[in-house]
């Protein structure tokens, strides 16, 4: 982290008293309240103090960059019939990939700070107010003349995405230059996670970023046509820890046939050969392929659900894939403890699970680990 003189003087006073006013930093200084104001504030973006009582930066925090949108969600209360209209249920929720991450790992007690982009409305408004309630950190969300995104899901009577539409106008605004006030908190994150939804020149600037201050790095492709942008940064020279798509995203980053499991150990074997340390690809209700560049391939069955709303499944399986790797899980632990948490938020109508905490995800895993003593390990093929 790069620190003035004066903010590591700052510092320092905090940790020796947390709870010291900015006038009694003044006079410890020598300076004014104002200038301390200021020093604060810096220290607060570069990420080096947390909040109201200036609590001091904490190990394994994350920033996650990337959507943040209002989710509008419509489920069908019969079969849908298309072309015409249908009796349903509408929700409106804070929602988008990286804002969905954020909130879960913030529930899950990670420090997590969300860089993304909203719009100077009513609906901005209430998106940062809900998500700054969750714990997550938004200092660096920028306000741009673009609409708040809106993503419209039509679910059917079984809670399964039947059609959605993103408008994400203001992501798509998100360039390198409005992340660049946050260059130094991304350089000094555990792990910084990224949302295809970004343009590649944010991207490739967040990538650069990481890649030279050793940050470890996960991305979620979100779709096949990002996925396709994308493809081009996972590059050996710039390494990432991991990426976490789903079978058809999988072949669009690679180019590559992905029809079954040999064809998928083929193309996450080209992912390694650019620089990715581990391939997660998502199988539905088959569950998951983690494949390791070192390690080899583990399959992941998904664990049992009763399925309310699919929305936002994947992204409470990133977010807690994330929290668990953090906390000195191995990554096939890591993917288990997604794969929970994901069968959590899938039995709720809720995108984030509002009470998501790390017992609740422990206590669903016990049944899984029990069934697995039983049986064989998972698993491994090289």
């Amino acid at each position: 982290m790069m620190l003035t003189r004066r903010e590591r003087e700052v510092l320092a006073l905090l940790r020796r008293d947390p709870l010291s006013g900015a006038q009694a930093i003044a006079d410890a200084l020598g300076t004014t309240r104002a200038a301390v104001n200021v020093h604060l504030s810096n220290l607060g973006k570069k990420g080096a103090i947390l909040g109201r009582g200036y609590i001091l930066r904490q190990e394994h925090a994350v920033v996650v960059i990337g959507g943040a949108n209002v989710d509008v969600k419509v489920r069908g209360l019969a079969p849908l019939a298309y072309r015409t209209s249908n009796p349903g249920h509408a929700h409106t929720s804070p929602g988008g990939v990286a804002r969905n991450v954020a909130e879960n790992l913030a529930r899950l007690g990670t420090p997590t700070h969300l860089i993304a982009a909203v719009g100077q409305d009513p609906a901005g408004e209430r998106l940062l107010s809900e998500t700054q309630a969750t714990g997550v950190r938004i200092d660096h969300v920028h306000r741009g003349t673009h609409p708040t995104g809106t993503y419209t899901a039509v679910l059917d009577a079984d809670g399964e995405l039947a059609v959605a539409v993103a408008d994400m106008a203001a992501t798509d605004g998100l360039g390198p230059e409005y992340l660049r006030p946050a260059r130094e908190l991304i350089g000094n994150a555990s792990m910084l996670v990224l949302d295809g939804n970004l343009s590649s020149p944010a991207l490739a600037y967040a990538l650069d970023i990481a890649s030279a201050a050793g940050v470890r790095t996960v991305i979620d492709p979100v779709s096949v046509p990002k996925a396709a942008l994308l493809a081009p940064l996972l590059a050996a020279g710039r390494p990432v820890f991991a990426v976490t798509p789903n079978v058809a995203e999988l072949g669009a980053l690679t180019g590559r046939a992905t029809g079954d499991d040999r064809h998928l150990k083929e193309a996450a074997a080209a992912l390694h050969e650019r620089g990715v340390r581990y391939v997660w690809v998502r199988l539905g209700e088959r569950g998951s392929l983690l494949s390791g560049a070192e390690e080899g391939v583990t399959i992941l069955a998904a664990p049992r659900a009763e399925v309310q709303d699919v929305t936002g499944a994947g992204d409470a399986m990133l977010g807690a894939f994330v929290h668990a790797l953090l906390t000195g899980e191995d990554p096939v632990a890591a993917a288990r403890y997604g794969h929970a948490a994901a069968a959590l938020t899938v039995a709720t109508t809720a995108t984030v699970r509002p009470d998501l905490t790390p017992r609740l995800v422990e206590d669903a895993l016990t049944p899984r680990l029990v069934e697995d003593a039983r049986h064989a390990p998972p698993r491994r093929t090289t």
